[in-house]
């Protein structure tokens, strides 16, 4: 029987201490005993990975081979190893046991048998609780240690400071690196020059080879910011500034939202406060931040004196980055790429400007065309559902799979009967009955999916007389409408505006449900409509958050 091993420890401190080589060496000789072969290639390790977490490496090329049926038997050392969490440690065993694979603890063998079933339940729930334990533990003893300057509160040491390697934690192992702090008070005193921006101390860093501090050759503003801003250049380093929620931005709203978390901070009041050696004089650090909050002020994506109809709506169509609305001197608005600011030329965006009067023209021209034709909605949503199935042909469908689903049910009792009464061997009968068991589930499958298209169809219906009546309420006010309710009707029902030098692309959104934000986008592939040349226009449906429950209230003054 071939075997696998997998050996798993939580922190680099136990990777170091080869830990793993321990639990790999006391399998390796339980496999030997049992007869079982093991290659090399065959022993998968995870050093410094979390049993809480799904996404390990060695755990992956484990589940992948045995997808691939390389192994009859995986060995662990116990079941805490494989996962510390219990829906996790049921979902691998299941996936496992599932390719063929039997799992051995070495600790605590396990059999099918009900108490040991329910021992490895109650072991997984156990560790589970234990995790939870521990980091508790380590939450409050990280910050006692806080509270009594003993432990330094960054994970990343800020440029200008290096760290003792034996305790990185340590604030009596940090000191000031000299040519880095050089460079950070060089930054402090550019920025308080004169005219000086951001992306002006940005472009001179970059002119005189500095790299960032990743070793980069190109700084961001963000990076700027982030040093003049970070008070421990003043002796004053914070910690339990944060607290994770769930991830919601994205880079591009281009692409979908990532999963994760992202922090986000504590009232001051909260933060925890270490000693450090300083870098920049109090008064300087002051002067600056007294500039950037002016700066941000007067910043133009702080201007509330112009008006734009597709604001946070435009994409470039070449980089994908949003693009950002400006006026320039004599009165003419644009929308203009973000990849226009990169402080190196070889990565900024080469697009050209959109010209916001025609570009904010053509869009609201074409929103009026969909309001005034909504079967070219109708038209897309069927699309989008892979084609039509007429009432009747569903019905006769759902009606025929039903017969053959009660034919199939006869037949296993007839093949009960023909074994009862001895017709059938034991073998022969088995082998039918798994062969119409097999049709059913096929059946059954097939039963489902029609009557999801089935209900498709009623609520596709309902979605299409919505939007007629929806577009017949606002047609009307559509000539006249102000510049307040042309923004609101966009917001409502456009997704995004992706802007190329030859075409402009138009993403609408279809409110589908009154379910809730939880339902997910459906990209709805389409042909161009028929329409001015150059526009290619894209259907969505959007979960109806704001729309399907209050798609009056949206254009309620048009009406």
């Amino acid at each position: 029987m071939r075997a696998a091993i997998y050996a798993r420890v939580s922190t680099p401190r136990q990777a170091r201490d080869r830990n793993t080589d321990q639990q790999v060496a006391r399998l390796e000789r339980y496999a030997q005993r049992q007869g079982w072969t093991l290659a090399g290639e065959r022993v998968y390790l995870d050093e410094g990975y979390s049993g809480a977490s799904l996404n390990r490496p060695g755990l992956d090329a484990l589940r992948d081979a045995a997808a691939m049926a390389e192994f009859e038997v995986v060995l662990l050392a116990a079941p805490d190893r494989l996962a510390r969490n219990y829906v996790h440690q049921v979902l691998l065993l299941e996936e496992l046991q599932g390719r063929g694979c039997r799992v051995e603890f070495l600790e605590r063998p396990m059999s099918q048998d009900p108490n040991d079933q329910l021992l490895l339940q109650i072991r997984g729930a156990v560790a589970e609780y234990e995790r939870t334990l521990i980091a508790e533990r380590m939450r409050r003893g990280r910050l006692a240690k806080l509270r009594a300057g003993q432990l330094l509160p960054w994970m990343r040491v800020p440029f200008g400071y290096r760290t003792d390697p034996e305790r990185p934690r340590d604030p009596a192992g940090l000191r000031v690196e000299d040519y880095e702090a050089a460079i950070v008070r060089q930054m402090f005193a550019w920025y308080l020059e004169q005219g000086a921006t951001l992306g002006g101390v940005a472009r001179r860093l970059v002119e005189a080879g500095v790299l960032t501090p990743t070793g980069k050759i190109s700084w961001s503003r963000s990076t700027i910011r982030g040093i003049l801003k970070n008070p421990a250049y003043v002796g004053n380093a914070y910690g339990h500034c944060t607290y994770l929620v769930p991830a919601k931005a994205r880079r591009s709203p281009l692409e979908p939202v990532g999963a994760g978390l992202s922090a986000k901070r504590r009232p001051q009041e909260e933060w925890i406060p270490v000693s450090v050696p300083k870098i920049v004089e109090r008064e300087t650090f002051d002067l600056v931040q007294e500039k950037l909050s002016q700066n941000r002020k007067f910043a133009p994506r702080n201007n509330k004196s112009h008006r734009y109809l597709l604001r946070a709506l435009v994409s470039c169509g070449a980089c994908g980055q949003g693009s950002n609305a400006r006026t320039s001197s004599d009165g003419r608005s644009y929308y203009v790429c973000r990849g226009h600011a990169e402080i190196v030329p070889e990565q900024r965006c080469r697009a050209r400007h959109a010209p916001g009067a025609r570009l904010e023209e053509l869009v609201w021209e074409d929103l009026c065309e969909v309001l005034t034709h909504p079967e070219h909605v109708e038209y897309a949503l069927q699309r989008a559902h892979g084609g039509e199935w007429l009432p009747q042909e569903l019905k006769a469908r759902l009606e025929n799979v039903g017969k053959a689903i009660a034919h199939t049910e006869r037949q296993k009792g007839r093949l009960l009967e023909a074994y009862l009464g001895g017709v059938l061997e034991l073998v022969e009968f088995e082998r039918k009955r798994k062969e119409l068991e097999g049709r059913t589930d096929a059946l059954l499958a097939q039963e489902r999916q029609l009557d999801a298209s089935a209900r498709e169809r009623t609520e596709l219906a309902r979605i299409a007389d919505s939007i007629e009546r929806f577009c017949e309420q606002v047609r009307a006010g559509l000539a006249n409408a102000t510049f307040e309710q042309k923004r609101r009707l966009v917001e409502l029902l456009i997704d995004r505006v992706i802007v190329s030098d030859e075409e402009v692309e138009i993403r609408y959104v279809v409110p589908t449900s009154s379910d809730g934000p939880h339902q997910p986008f459906c990209h709805l592939r389409t042909d161009y409509l028929d329409g001015l040349p150059g526009r290619e226009v894209v259907w969505q449906q959007s979960p109806g958050t704001a729309a399907a429950n209050h798609i009056e209230d949206g254009v309620e003054d048009l009406a």
